[in-house]
């Protein structure tokens, strides 16, 4: 989600800042419920709901009942497309993409693949796009036959470029003194992390600051832990249940990071120089492996695996925090992977693709 909405900020640049008819020149389709619905209508994006489902993976009980949700998907994505009219396409995965998709085979459109490994949904999607956009290099593996690739890097919102560690420190009333930990689970947050570094709260608190974004699930059981802690280790801890705007600054402020490896560790990360300790989500078939590992083999991360996190979780972080010149390694092998121009690139590439097609709309 926001790879795209990064995607069409720099859009909004390329065409025509000030004359830029948002309303009604680009439409966000997505799934229902969820998140995603009020994060992009906080963007102030058109948003269109339509029915999907998953098919990889699913129980053989749910299977009939998934199919039948993404044929509804594919005749409401039918009817919107009649309605909008889009010159371009524009995917960045999911089975939610895959009825559009299939309706709008004839469209023009680019997908943007964040992973370094493509899900089942990409690969279907992989088929029917006119251009794909990669993070990575080593993603060409699995798209070697398609006609038109291009190495993009992931979009990351300008604002991670902006501002001084200092300044990032002072939006939680941190002391620069001090090494700060940040650890986050994604937007829903991950209970094995949430509840491993509660458990070795006090240990890390003794040695450095803790930004901590728990996810809103565990956001209860998070708070009640930090109310317990001594008045001298508390003033060091800033727990959160969800960070909007202010997750860049948590970026920037932070020394090392602990997270699942979702494909904005790619991105993310890089472009703020953030060595990371990375928990791939062990549900999620191998794409976090994939992903952890491709930041380990450049020397910017270690990976610790779900199940070792009550053993290996702290003695990790205190080495790498006591590690002055290990983690400086880190942080550099980290931002040499940065590409601050791939939302740039993606969207002269969505305009390309449009080219000729009248350029009245984009829809994502």
């Amino acid at each position: 989600m926001y790879p795209a909405l990064t995607v069409l900020q720099a859009l909004i640049s390329i065409i025509d800042p000030a004359g830029f008819d948002l309303q009604h020149s680009v439409l966000w389709v997505g799934g229902l419920g969820g998140m995603e619905a009020d994060l992009v209508k906080r963007a102030e994006v058109p948003f269109e709901a339509i029915p999907a489902a998953g098919v990889h993976g699913v129980e053989l009980g749910r299977l009939p009942g998934n199919v039948a949700q993404l044929w509804r998907g594919y005749r409401v994505s039918r009817q919107i497309l009649r309605r909008f009219r889009p010159d371009v396409l524009f995917f960045t995965g999911g089975f939610v993409a895959v009825p559009m998709a299939l309706a709008g085979r004839k469209v023009p459109s680019v997908l943007y693949v964040p992973d370094i490994e493509p899900g089942l949904a990409l690969k279907t999607l992989s088929r029917l796009a006119g251009s794909i956009a990669i993070t990575a290099d080593d993603s060409r593996r699995y798209f070697s036959s398609h006609a038109d690739l291009r190495l993009t890097g992931y979009p990351t919102r300008p604002e991670l470029a902006q501002g001084s560690r200092e300044q990032a420190l002072a939006t939680f009333g941190l002391d620069p003194a001090y090494s700060t930990l940040l650890v986050f689970g994604g937007s829903k947050g991950a209970r094995s992390i949430n509840q491993g570094l509660v458990a070795i709260l006090p240990a890390l608190l003794a040695e450095m600051q803790v930004i901590h974004i728990s996810g809103q699930l565990d956001w209860p059981d998070v708070e009640s832990a930090g109310q317990k802690l001594d008045a001298g280790l508390a003033e060091r801890y800033r727990a959160f249940p969800y960070l909007h705007q202010e997750m860049t600054a948590a970026l920037r402020a932070a020394d090392l990071s602990v997270s699942r490896a979702g494909a904005s560790s790619l991105g993310e990360f890089p472009m703020v120089g953030l060595p990371a300790v990375l928990v791939p989500y062990p549900y999620a078939w191998r794409y976090q492996v994939v992903n952890a590992q491709y930041l380990v083999d450049h020397g910017a991360a270690v990976m610790l695996r779900d199940e070792a996190l009550s053993d290996q979780l702290l003695p990790t972080i205190l080495e790498l925090i006591r590690d002055t010149d290990r983690r400086e390694h880190m942080q550099q092998a980290m931002h040499s992977l940065a590409c601050p121009q791939a939302a740039g690139q993606i969207a002269s590439l969505l305009v390309e693709r449009a080219y000729g097609s009248g350029n009245k709309g984009i829809g994502p």
